[in-house]
Protein backbone atom coordinates (compact mmCIF):
# COMPACT_ATOMS: atom_id res chain seq x y z
CA UNK A 1 0.00 0.00 0.00
CA UNK A 2 1.42 3.43 -1.13
CA UNK A 3 0.59 6.38 1.08
CA UNK A 4 0.52 9.73 -0.30
CA UNK A 5 0.52 13.26 2.30
CA UNK A 6 -1.26 16.47 0.70
CA UNK A 7 0.67 18.94 3.24
CA UNK A 8 -1.17 22.69 4.16
CA UNK A 9 -3.53 22.77 1.47
CA UNK A 10 -6.68 24.59 1.75
CA UNK A 11 -9.13 21.61 1.35
CA UNK A 12 -12.54 22.41 -0.34
CA UNK A 13 -15.38 19.73 0.09
CA UNK A 14 -18.69 20.81 -1.14
CA UNK A 15 -20.05 17.63 -0.12
CA UNK A 16 -19.76 18.67 3.42
CA UNK A 17 -19.55 22.24 2.66
CA UNK A 18 -15.71 22.36 3.99
CA UNK A 19 -13.24 25.15 3.56
CA UNK A 20 -10.69 24.83 5.69
CA UNK A 21 -6.84 24.59 6.10
CA UNK A 22 -5.15 21.25 6.38
CA UNK A 23 -3.57 18.25 5.75
CA UNK A 24 -4.73 14.56 3.58
CA UNK A 25 -3.81 11.53 3.10
CA UNK A 26 -4.56 8.96 0.87
CA UNK A 27 -3.72 5.48 1.65
CA UNK A 28 -4.21 2.43 -1.00
CA UNK A 29 -6.14 4.36 -3.19
CA UNK A 30 -8.54 6.04 -0.31
CA UNK A 31 -8.79 9.25 2.01
CA UNK A 32 -7.94 7.87 5.62
CA UNK A 33 -8.03 9.91 8.59
CA UNK A 34 -4.43 9.10 9.47
CA UNK A 35 -2.43 6.54 7.84
CA UNK A 36 -1.23 3.70 9.59
CA UNK A 37 2.05 4.18 9.15
CA UNK A 38 4.50 7.01 7.55
CA UNK A 39 3.89 8.57 4.21
CA UNK A 40 5.50 6.87 1.69
CA UNK A 41 5.22 10.35 -0.66
CA UNK A 42 4.45 14.17 0.04
CA UNK A 43 2.88 17.44 -1.98
CA UNK A 44 3.62 20.43 -0.52
CA UNK A 45 -0.20 21.85 -1.14
CA UNK A 46 0.64 25.57 0.50
CA UNK A 47 -0.99 28.40 -1.06
CA UNK A 48 -3.03 25.53 -2.68
CA UNK A 49 -6.54 24.26 -3.25
CA UNK A 50 -7.33 20.94 -2.62
CA UNK A 51 -10.77 20.02 -4.15
CA UNK A 52 -12.62 16.54 -5.08
CA UNK A 53 -11.67 15.69 -9.01
CA UNK A 54 -13.32 17.44 -11.31
CA UNK A 55 -16.48 15.20 -13.20
CA UNK A 56 -17.55 16.52 -16.62
CA UNK A 57 -20.72 15.95 -17.28
CA UNK A 58 -20.36 15.75 -21.77
CA UNK A 59 -17.14 16.13 -23.65
CA UNK A 60 -16.83 14.11 -27.33
CA UNK A 61 -13.70 11.83 -27.90
CA UNK A 62 -14.50 11.43 -31.31
CA UNK A 63 -12.78 7.91 -31.35
CA UNK A 64 -14.02 5.73 -33.30
CA UNK A 65 -14.05 7.59 -36.72
CA UNK A 66 -12.79 10.80 -36.42
CA UNK A 67 -9.35 10.19 -34.46
CA UNK A 68 -7.97 13.38 -36.41
CA UNK A 69 -9.89 15.49 -33.96
CA UNK A 70 -9.27 13.47 -30.72
CA UNK A 71 -8.90 10.17 -29.01
CA UNK A 72 -10.21 8.67 -26.01
CA UNK A 73 -5.97 8.33 -25.09
CA UNK A 74 -5.54 12.15 -26.30
CA UNK A 75 -9.24 13.58 -24.68
CA UNK A 76 -8.52 12.28 -21.06
CA UNK A 77 -5.09 13.33 -21.28
CA UNK A 78 -6.49 16.44 -21.92
CA UNK A 79 -8.96 16.55 -19.06
CA UNK A 80 -6.48 15.29 -16.11
CA UNK A 81 -4.44 18.81 -17.32
CA UNK A 82 -8.18 20.45 -16.51
CA UNK A 83 -8.14 18.39 -13.73
CA UNK A 84 -10.95 16.10 -14.23
CA UNK A 85 -10.95 13.18 -12.78
CA UNK A 86 -14.24 11.63 -14.26
CA UNK A 87 -15.56 12.52 -17.96
CA UNK A 88 -18.72 10.74 -19.14
CA UNK A 89 -18.09 10.88 -23.28
CA UNK A 90 -20.50 11.80 -25.76
CA UNK A 91 -21.95 9.21 -28.05
CA UNK A 92 -20.97 10.72 -31.09
CA UNK A 93 -18.36 8.59 -32.45
CA UNK A 94 -19.10 6.47 -35.67
CA UNK A 95 -20.35 4.18 -35.67
CA UNK A 96 -22.23 5.81 -32.18
CA UNK A 97 -22.50 4.30 -29.04
CA UNK A 98 -25.81 2.62 -29.69
CA UNK A 99 -25.13 -1.09 -28.17
CA UNK A 100 -23.22 -2.85 -25.68
CA UNK A 101 -20.20 -3.47 -27.59
CA UNK A 102 -19.76 0.07 -28.24
CA UNK A 103 -20.16 1.38 -24.46
CA UNK A 104 -17.73 -2.12 -23.59
CA UNK A 105 -15.12 -0.34 -26.06
CA UNK A 106 -15.22 3.27 -24.91
CA UNK A 107 -14.56 2.12 -20.80
CA UNK A 108 -11.86 -0.30 -22.45
CA UNK A 109 -9.58 2.71 -24.12
CA UNK A 110 -9.96 4.59 -20.73
CA UNK A 111 -8.90 1.73 -18.69
CA UNK A 112 -5.86 1.48 -21.08
CA UNK A 113 -5.01 5.05 -21.62
CA UNK A 114 -4.53 4.76 -17.67
CA UNK A 115 -5.31 8.88 -17.59
CA UNK A 116 -9.16 10.05 -16.27
CA UNK A 117 -11.91 7.53 -15.29
CA UNK A 118 -14.11 7.53 -18.67
CA UNK A 119 -17.35 7.18 -18.88
CA UNK A 120 -19.37 6.32 -21.76
CA UNK A 121 -23.36 8.03 -22.40
CA UNK A 122 -25.19 5.45 -24.96
CA UNK A 123 -27.58 7.04 -27.85
CA UNK A 124 -31.31 7.30 -27.17
CA UNK A 125 -31.79 6.22 -30.80
CA UNK A 126 -30.64 3.97 -33.40
CA UNK A 127 -27.72 5.55 -35.19
CA UNK A 128 -29.07 8.85 -33.48
CA UNK A 129 -31.67 8.70 -36.07
CA UNK A 130 -33.85 10.13 -33.86
CA UNK A 131 -36.03 7.57 -34.83
CA UNK A 132 -35.88 3.96 -33.63
CA UNK A 133 -34.98 3.67 -29.74
CA UNK A 134 -31.66 2.16 -28.83
CA UNK A 135 -31.47 -1.05 -26.77
CA UNK A 136 -31.06 0.65 -23.35
CA UNK A 137 -30.85 -2.20 -20.96
CA UNK A 138 -28.07 -3.67 -22.90
CA UNK A 139 -26.50 0.17 -22.98
CA UNK A 140 -26.64 0.31 -19.39
CA UNK A 141 -25.10 -3.38 -19.05
CA UNK A 142 -21.94 -1.98 -20.91
CA UNK A 143 -21.56 0.54 -18.58
CA UNK A 144 -23.84 3.75 -19.92
CA UNK A 145 -24.32 5.83 -17.25
CA UNK A 146 -26.68 7.79 -19.21
CA UNK A 147 -28.01 8.93 -22.61
CA UNK A 148 -27.75 11.69 -25.12
CA UNK A 149 -27.96 12.11 -28.43
CA UNK A 150 -24.97 14.65 -28.08
CA UNK A 151 -25.18 18.11 -30.01
CA UNK A 152 -28.28 16.37 -32.30
CA UNK A 153 -31.74 17.64 -30.54
CA UNK A 154 -34.38 14.65 -30.35
CA UNK A 155 -36.91 16.50 -32.80
CA UNK A 156 -39.99 14.11 -32.39
CA UNK A 157 -41.86 14.30 -29.05
CA UNK A 158 -42.85 10.72 -29.00
CA UNK A 159 -39.72 8.97 -29.45
CA UNK A 160 -38.39 11.30 -26.53
CA UNK A 161 -40.90 10.40 -24.14
CA UNK A 162 -40.70 6.73 -24.80
CA UNK A 163 -36.89 7.45 -23.99
CA UNK A 164 -37.41 9.39 -21.13
CA UNK A 165 -40.13 6.55 -19.69
CA UNK A 166 -37.09 4.05 -20.46
CA UNK A 167 -34.37 5.80 -19.17
CA UNK A 168 -36.32 5.70 -15.79
CA UNK A 169 -36.25 2.11 -15.44
CA UNK A 170 -32.89 2.35 -15.54
CA UNK A 171 -32.48 4.79 -13.07
CA UNK A 172 -30.66 7.17 -16.09
CA UNK A 173 -30.90 10.79 -17.61
CA UNK A 174 -31.61 11.87 -20.94
CA UNK A 175 -28.88 14.36 -21.51
CA UNK A 176 -30.26 16.29 -24.42
CA UNK A 177 -29.11 19.51 -25.87
CA UNK A 178 -32.59 21.49 -26.49
CA UNK A 179 -32.93 23.08 -29.89
CA UNK A 180 -35.41 23.21 -32.49
CA UNK A 181 -33.56 22.40 -35.76
CA UNK A 182 -35.51 24.30 -38.10
CA UNK A 183 -34.79 27.41 -36.44
CA UNK A 184 -31.26 27.29 -36.44
CA UNK A 185 -30.67 25.94 -39.91
CA UNK A 186 -27.56 27.72 -41.23
CA UNK A 187 -27.40 29.77 -38.85
CA UNK A 188 -23.71 30.57 -37.30
CA UNK A 189 -24.26 32.98 -34.21
CA UNK A 190 -26.86 34.46 -32.01
CA UNK A 191 -29.91 36.39 -33.56
CA UNK A 192 -29.35 39.72 -32.65
CA UNK A 193 -27.79 43.06 -33.07
CA UNK A 194 -24.01 42.10 -34.17
CA UNK A 195 -25.47 39.24 -35.98
CA UNK A 196 -26.88 41.90 -38.36
CA UNK A 197 -24.49 44.37 -38.31
CA UNK A 198 -22.01 41.12 -39.17
CA UNK A 199 -23.98 39.99 -41.72
CA UNK A 200 -24.13 36.09 -40.39
CA UNK A 201 -27.38 34.30 -40.05
CA UNK A 202 -28.60 34.37 -36.49
CA UNK A 203 -30.09 31.51 -34.01
CA UNK A 204 -32.56 33.03 -31.60
CA UNK A 205 -33.13 31.77 -28.38
CA UNK A 206 -36.72 30.95 -29.10
CA UNK A 207 -34.92 27.48 -30.47
CA UNK A 208 -33.71 26.63 -27.01
CA UNK A 209 -36.68 28.17 -24.92
CA UNK A 210 -39.20 26.13 -26.92
CA UNK A 211 -37.68 23.14 -27.03
CA UNK A 212 -37.14 23.76 -23.06
CA UNK A 213 -40.08 24.05 -22.50
CA UNK A 214 -41.36 20.71 -24.24
CA UNK A 215 -38.61 18.84 -22.97
CA UNK A 216 -40.10 19.94 -19.34
CA UNK A 217 -43.40 19.15 -20.30
CA UNK A 218 -42.35 15.65 -21.20
CA UNK A 219 -40.38 15.07 -18.10
CA UNK A 220 -43.45 15.81 -15.45
CA UNK A 221 -45.57 13.72 -18.12
CA UNK A 222 -43.51 10.97 -17.65
CA UNK A 223 -41.61 11.45 -14.50
CA UNK A 224 -38.71 10.97 -16.32
CA UNK A 225 -35.10 12.62 -15.49
CA UNK A 226 -34.19 15.31 -18.11
CA UNK A 227 -30.74 16.90 -18.31
CA UNK A 228 -30.93 20.27 -20.53
CA UNK A 229 -26.98 20.51 -21.90
CA UNK A 230 -25.58 23.55 -22.37
CA UNK A 231 -28.07 26.44 -21.72
CA UNK A 232 -27.68 29.92 -23.04
CA UNK A 233 -30.52 31.61 -22.60
CA UNK A 234 -32.28 33.47 -19.48
CA UNK A 235 -35.56 32.84 -20.92
CA UNK A 236 -34.65 29.01 -20.38
CA UNK A 237 -33.39 29.55 -16.53
CA UNK A 238 -36.75 30.92 -15.91
CA UNK A 239 -38.52 27.86 -17.11
CA UNK A 240 -36.29 25.37 -15.64
CA UNK A 241 -36.51 27.27 -12.01
CA UNK A 242 -40.56 26.79 -12.46
CA UNK A 243 -40.18 23.32 -13.01
CA UNK A 244 -38.02 23.08 -10.25
CA UNK A 245 -40.39 24.32 -8.32
CA UNK A 246 -42.98 22.52 -9.55
CA UNK A 247 -40.96 19.29 -8.21
CA UNK A 248 -40.52 18.18 -11.65
CA UNK A 249 -37.16 16.40 -12.81
CA UNK A 250 -35.10 18.31 -14.74
CA UNK A 251 -31.59 19.40 -13.85
CA UNK A 252 -28.92 21.76 -16.02
CA UNK A 253 -25.76 23.08 -16.92
CA UNK A 254 -23.96 25.42 -18.75
CA UNK A 255 -20.24 25.90 -20.50
CA UNK A 256 -17.69 28.16 -19.34
CA UNK A 257 -17.40 30.27 -22.05
CA UNK A 258 -21.10 30.85 -22.01
CA UNK A 259 -20.39 32.93 -19.09
CA UNK A 260 -17.18 34.72 -20.38
CA UNK A 261 -17.86 35.35 -24.45
CA UNK A 262 -20.28 37.42 -25.69
CA UNK A 263 -21.76 37.36 -29.57
CA UNK A 264 -19.74 40.22 -29.86
CA UNK A 265 -16.51 37.90 -30.30
CA UNK A 266 -17.58 36.82 -34.01
CA UNK A 267 -16.66 40.87 -34.68
CA UNK A 268 -13.19 39.03 -36.11
CA UNK A 269 -15.29 35.97 -38.05
CA UNK A 270 -13.07 33.85 -36.31
CA UNK A 271 -14.06 30.64 -36.52
CA UNK A 272 -12.99 29.68 -32.81
CA UNK A 273 -15.88 31.23 -31.68
CA UNK A 274 -18.64 29.78 -33.61
CA UNK A 275 -20.18 27.78 -30.68
CA UNK A 276 -23.65 25.47 -30.58
CA UNK A 277 -25.84 26.80 -28.84
CA UNK A 278 -23.80 30.53 -29.60
CA UNK A 279 -22.46 32.67 -27.56
CA UNK A 280 -25.43 35.29 -26.41
CA UNK A 281 -25.77 38.73 -25.77
CA UNK A 282 -24.45 40.54 -22.00
CA UNK A 283 -28.07 40.23 -20.39
CA UNK A 284 -28.05 36.23 -21.21
CA UNK A 285 -25.03 36.04 -19.88
CA UNK A 286 -26.29 37.75 -16.54
CA UNK A 287 -29.17 35.36 -16.72
CA UNK A 288 -26.78 32.17 -16.61
CA UNK A 289 -25.03 33.63 -13.76
CA UNK A 290 -28.10 34.62 -11.53
CA UNK A 291 -28.64 30.71 -12.56
CA UNK A 292 -26.10 29.61 -11.00
CA UNK A 293 -26.36 31.54 -7.89
CA UNK A 294 -29.44 30.49 -7.42
CA UNK A 295 -29.09 26.79 -7.82
CA UNK A 296 -31.09 26.59 -10.76
CA UNK A 297 -28.38 25.31 -12.68
CA UNK A 298 -26.34 22.84 -10.30
CA UNK A 299 -23.46 21.93 -13.18
CA UNK A 300 -20.49 23.68 -15.17
CA UNK A 301 -19.63 20.88 -18.29
CA UNK A 302 -16.63 21.38 -20.37
CA UNK A 303 -18.62 20.64 -23.80
CA UNK A 304 -15.08 19.61 -24.89
CA UNK A 305 -15.78 19.89 -28.99
CA UNK A 306 -12.82 19.34 -30.75
CA UNK A 307 -11.78 19.75 -34.13
CA UNK A 308 -8.61 18.61 -36.36
CA UNK A 309 -6.99 22.33 -37.29
CA UNK A 310 -8.00 21.69 -41.08
CA UNK A 311 -11.49 21.69 -40.31
CA UNK A 312 -11.98 25.24 -38.34
CA UNK A 313 -9.24 26.73 -40.73
CA UNK A 314 -12.13 27.81 -43.26
CA UNK A 315 -14.73 30.66 -43.35
CA UNK A 316 -16.84 31.18 -40.47
CA UNK A 317 -19.84 30.28 -41.75
CA UNK A 318 -18.59 26.77 -43.27
CA UNK A 319 -16.47 25.63 -40.39
CA UNK A 320 -17.65 23.28 -37.33
CA UNK A 321 -19.19 24.47 -34.18
CA UNK A 322 -16.97 24.17 -31.14
CA UNK A 323 -14.24 24.81 -28.84
CA UNK A 324 -11.55 22.61 -27.65
CA UNK A 325 -12.04 23.42 -23.80
CA UNK A 326 -10.81 20.77 -21.57
CA UNK A 327 -7.81 22.27 -20.44
CA UNK A 328 -9.36 25.78 -20.21
CA UNK A 329 -12.27 25.61 -18.11
CA UNK A 330 -10.87 25.93 -14.43
CA UNK A 331 -9.05 29.86 -15.82
CA UNK A 332 -12.39 30.37 -17.63
CA UNK A 333 -14.35 30.01 -14.50
CA UNK A 334 -12.49 31.84 -12.14
CA UNK A 335 -12.33 34.80 -14.61
CA UNK A 336 -16.44 34.44 -15.15
CA UNK A 337 -16.98 34.02 -11.49
CA UNK A 338 -14.63 34.06 -9.08
CA UNK A 339 -12.36 37.16 -10.04
CA UNK A 340 -15.97 39.28 -10.44
CA UNK A 341 -16.93 38.06 -7.38
CA UNK A 342 -20.16 36.08 -8.56
CA UNK A 343 -19.01 32.72 -7.05
CA UNK A 344 -16.87 31.68 -3.74
CA UNK A 345 -14.48 28.82 -4.64
CA UNK A 346 -16.58 26.52 -2.61
CA UNK A 347 -19.38 27.36 -5.46
CA UNK A 348 -17.83 26.94 -8.20
CA UNK A 349 -15.94 23.79 -6.92
CA UNK A 350 -19.57 22.62 -6.17
CA UNK A 351 -20.24 23.41 -9.84
CA UNK A 352 -17.60 21.10 -11.44
CA UNK A 353 -17.49 18.17 -8.51
CA UNK A 354 -20.77 17.48 -6.70
CA UNK A 355 -23.37 19.07 -9.17
CA UNK A 356 -22.31 16.85 -12.15
CA UNK A 357 -21.97 14.06 -10.11
CA UNK A 358 -25.47 13.59 -8.45
CA UNK A 359 -26.80 14.08 -12.11
CA UNK A 360 -25.19 10.59 -12.92
CA UNK A 361 -25.74 9.77 -9.68
CA UNK A 362 -21.92 8.58 -9.31
CA UNK A 363 -20.43 7.48 -6.32
CA UNK A 364 -19.91 10.30 -3.56
CA UNK A 365 -17.18 12.80 -5.07
CA UNK A 366 -16.28 14.32 -1.64
CA UNK A 367 -12.59 14.21 0.72
CA UNK A 368 -14.21 12.71 3.54
CA UNK A 369 -12.32 9.24 5.23
CA UNK A 370 -13.29 6.50 2.61
CA UNK A 371 -13.52 8.03 -0.28
CA UNK A 372 -11.98 7.49 -3.25
CA UNK A 373 -9.01 9.45 -3.65
CA UNK A 374 -9.60 11.48 -6.51
CA UNK A 375 -8.59 15.17 -5.83
CA UNK A 376 -7.61 18.13 -7.84
CA UNK A 377 -5.13 20.57 -6.57
CA UNK A 378 -5.15 24.03 -7.88
CA UNK A 379 -3.15 27.33 -7.74
CA UNK A 380 -5.86 29.71 -7.52
CA UNK A 381 -3.41 32.71 -8.03
CA UNK A 382 -1.43 31.48 -11.47
CA UNK A 383 -1.44 33.47 -13.89
CA UNK A 384 -0.18 31.97 -17.56
CA UNK A 385 -0.47 32.14 -21.07
CA UNK A 386 -2.59 29.53 -22.78
CA UNK A 387 -0.76 28.05 -26.07
CA UNK A 388 -2.48 25.85 -27.96
CA UNK A 389 0.38 24.22 -28.91
CA UNK A 390 1.19 22.81 -25.82
CA UNK A 391 -2.73 20.98 -25.35
CA UNK A 392 -2.62 17.59 -24.63
CA UNK A 393 -5.57 17.42 -26.84
CA UNK A 394 -4.82 16.37 -30.23
CA UNK A 395 -7.41 19.87 -31.36
CA UNK A 396 -6.26 22.98 -30.75
CA UNK A 397 -9.13 25.08 -31.40
CA UNK A 398 -9.66 27.72 -28.45
CA UNK A 399 -10.46 31.46 -28.79
CA UNK A 400 -8.64 31.40 -25.74
CA UNK A 401 -4.67 30.76 -26.90
CA UNK A 402 -2.55 33.29 -25.91
CA UNK A 403 -4.80 34.94 -23.54
CA UNK A 404 -2.99 35.64 -19.85
CA UNK A 405 -5.83 33.84 -17.37
CA UNK A 406 -5.85 33.27 -13.83
CA UNK A 407 -5.79 29.80 -12.14
CA UNK A 408 -4.19 26.71 -12.91
CA UNK A 409 -4.42 22.78 -12.12
CA UNK A 410 -1.17 21.76 -9.99
CA UNK A 411 -1.83 18.07 -9.89
CA UNK A 412 -4.66 15.67 -10.46
CA UNK A 413 -4.95 12.72 -9.08
CA UNK A 414 -7.00 9.85 -9.73
CA UNK A 415 -7.84 6.78 -7.64
CA UNK A 416 -4.32 7.44 -5.32
CA UNK A 417 -2.25 8.36 -8.15
CA UNK A 418 -0.71 11.04 -9.41
CA UNK A 419 -1.35 11.18 -12.96
CA UNK A 420 -0.86 14.93 -13.88
CA UNK A 421 1.57 17.51 -12.21
CA UNK A 422 1.50 20.80 -14.37
CA UNK A 423 4.18 22.82 -15.73
CA UNK A 424 6.69 24.21 -13.46
CA UNK A 425 4.87 22.91 -10.37
CA UNK A 426 6.75 20.85 -7.57
CA UNK A 427 7.28 17.00 -8.12
CA UNK A 428 5.95 14.42 -5.63
CA UNK A 429 8.53 14.74 -3.06
CA UNK A 430 9.78 11.15 -1.96
CA UNK A 431 10.31 10.37 1.56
Amino acid sequence: MSTLHIRGGRIIDPSRDLDEVGDMWIENGRIVDRPAAKADRTIDATGCLVTPGFVDLHASFREPGSEEDETIATGSAAALAGGFTTVAVLPDSEPPVDHRAAAEFVIRQGERARQCRVLPLGTVTQGRKGEDLAEMGQLVDGGAVGFSEGKRSINNAEVMRRGLQYASMFSRPILHQPTVPELVSGGVMHEGYHSVVFGLRGMPTAAEEIMVRRDIALAELTGGHIHLMCISSQGSVEEIRQAKQAGIRVTADVSPHHLLLTDESLRGYDPNYKVDPPLRSQEHIDGLIAGLKAGVIEAIASDHQPHAPEKKECEVDLAPFGICTLETVLPVCVAALIVPGHLQWLHLIRLLTVGPANVLKLESCGLSPGCKADVTIIDPDAKWTVRAKEFRSRSRNTPFDGRTMTGRVRHTIVGGEVRYSGANCESVEKV
